[in-house]
């Protein structure tokens, strides 16, 4: 652990605590490891979609490179598990604690807990609503607002005359949810454009075309739909073609995320436009942690880098992708 003793009398208290503990075996459940290296728990959302997965790999291999003793728990998209484990980093006395939130709300009795423990947190990929941004140090991830105004402002140019637009949210109460549904609306504003029916497909691909059968068997006319991310979209292409219609051309499909499976059918012709979400965050997540745990001030809010896909640059860009 990284920790300064205060005192003498604490030193030999702790290497005490430590002969009699044991080292970590990179598990939610097991201590710390005392070793030298700098511990974090981290707290992931599930594994719901291409996006989380590269998420989790990236953070995982970046961890091992920067030689992060790394102890990872796998939510399976309930707050409350997240809390569980986060509470477990904060007995176990981690050096910091890094997690993507289910939802926005509900997370200041556990990040108080871990602000008396005097272990920073850091907020990837979503953020928190609180009115209290002392509980985190930062906040590392993407611009959700401007990813749904990217998907709106192309729709709004390349609409010949489109109209009814369905949407496919993510999970209810989540950050990318509210922001990417805001920006969408915000950007077809004032426009013939409208979302004539909206629902959750939880971000996975069997969501996404549960949803969109139900879609096109409740609304007379469908020109886009609108998925908040890759593996919904690909999943109302199922529904689409089932039904006898051509994904791409009979209904215009935009998305976000740009995982390999995406850009594959945005390459085909079967989605119409993406809009990058850079799910390899794990290398600026342990840069920002050996800074939070060294009291190195660090920016509170980390915006990654991002672009937009139309069929001819995923074509260009499938190649090389790493995701």
């Amino acid at each position: 652990m990284l920790k300064k003793i205060a005192t003498a009398a604490s030193a030999v208290l702790l290497a005490a605590l430590t002969a009699c503990g044991s080292g970590g075996s990179g598990d939610a459940g097991s201590p710390a490891a005392d070793d030298g290296k700098i511990t974090m728990g981290f707290a992931q959302v599930g594994a719901e979609s291409g996006w989380r997965t590269a998420n989790t790999k990236s953070i995982q291999e970046e961890a091992a490179a920067a030689g992060v003793d790394l102890k990872f728990s796998d939510a399976q998209q309930k707050q409350e598990n997240q809390i569980k484990a986060i509470r477990s980093y904060i007995q176990q006395k981690v050096d910091v604690i890094a997690f993507s939130p289910v939802v926005e709300t509900g997370w200041d009795t556990v990040l108080l807990e871990a602000k008396r423990a005097n272990i920073p947190v850091i907020l990837t990929d979503r953020a928190v609503d609180s009115d209290d941004t002392s509980l985190y140090k930062t906040f590392l991830g993407s611009d959700f607002i401007e990813e749904g105004k990217k998907a709106g402002e192309w729709l709004k140019e390349n609409a010949a005359g489109a109209k009814n637009v369905v949407e496919l949210q993510g999970t209810t109460g989540a950050a990318p949810a509210i922001d990417r549904k805001k920006g969408f609306e915000d950007a077809i504003a004032g426009t013939d454009l409208k979302i004539v029916a909206t629902q959750t497909g939880d971000f996975t691909r069997s969501g996404g075309k549960q949803v969109m059968e139900a879609f096109l068997k409740s609304v007379p006319q469908i020109d886009v739909v609108y998925a908040h991310n890759d593996d919904m979209g690909l999943g109302a292409i199922e529904a689409i073609k089932a039904a006898g219609k051509v994904p791409g051309k009979d209904i215009k499909i935009i998305t976000v995320d740009a995982v390999k499976d995406g850009m594959t059918a945005l390459a085909a012709g079967e989605i119409n436009f993406i809009v990058e979400c850079n799910p390899l965050l794990g290398k600026q997540l342990m840069e920002l942690a050996k800074k939070v745990v060294a009291g190195e001030e660090v920016p509170p809010r980390v915006v990654t880098e991002e672009t937009t896909f139309t069929s001819e640059q995923a074509k260009a860009a499938l190649p090389e992708r790493k995701y």
